[in-house]
């Protein structure tokens, strides 16, 4: 065999062989990407769940002094059986929304009793529901923007050859349909 030929097979031994470093890194650079959306998705779901365990004693605090607010507790009630339900991102940005227009309801309820805004209880689990709204907020920044380059590197060239081939799909953001909604966590100053 002549040095032609040679250099031939070295070629195409050194293109396959970058071919295959590529794929392998960039293979692993995805499952990782996967990996750290899906572990932003459970904190989300631990932040949710996190609120979702405020919200009994806060509303046994007000429903103690506006007991004819019926209406008002079972929207809350429901908003919070929907957030800890919500198994993808889309169906928890529409509980999302649900739970913040039931907490606004509730706040306005509240604000009509001086003595339950004075409650040193009731402050300290209005103080907790704000840090568990703003937690919430900064894990869907956390989550999306790792939804942003997941969803950015599975979708370029020449990732976009293989990507689906080996399993991966884009993911949903968490948004809001809403987005003034959940643009700033509920106005419970009292």
């Amino acid at each position: 065999m002549g040095t032609a030929v040679w250099v031939a097979i070295i070629v195409v031994v050194a293109l396959v062989l970058l071919l295959a470093l590529y794929l392998w890194v960039t293979y692993n650079s995805l499952v990782t990407l996967r990996s750290r959306v899906d572990e932003a998705w459970k904190d989300i779901s631990v932040q949710l769940q996190r609120r979702a365990e405020l919200i009994p004693p806060l509303l046994d605090a007000i429903r103690d002094n506006a007991a004819h607010e019926r209406s008002v507790f079972e929207a809350v009630t429901a908003a919070r059986d929907e957030s800890i339900a919500a198994a993808s991102p889309a169906d928890a940005s529409v509980a999302e929304n649900h739970m913040q227009q039931a907490l606004k309801s509730t706040f306005a309820v509240a604000e009509s009793f001086p003595q339950l805004m004075a409650s040193p209880g009731f402050l300290q689990m209005q103080g907790d529901l704000v840090d568990s709204e703003n937690k919430i907020q900064a894990s869907r920044r956390f989550y999306n923007g790792g939804v942003r380059e997941f969803n950015t590197r599975i979708q370029v060239f020449p990732n976009n050859v293989f990507a689906k081939r080996l399993g991966f799909g884009s993911r949903e953001f968490f948004e809001a349909a809403e987005v003034a909604a959940i643009s700033e966590p509920p106005r419970v100053q009292f």
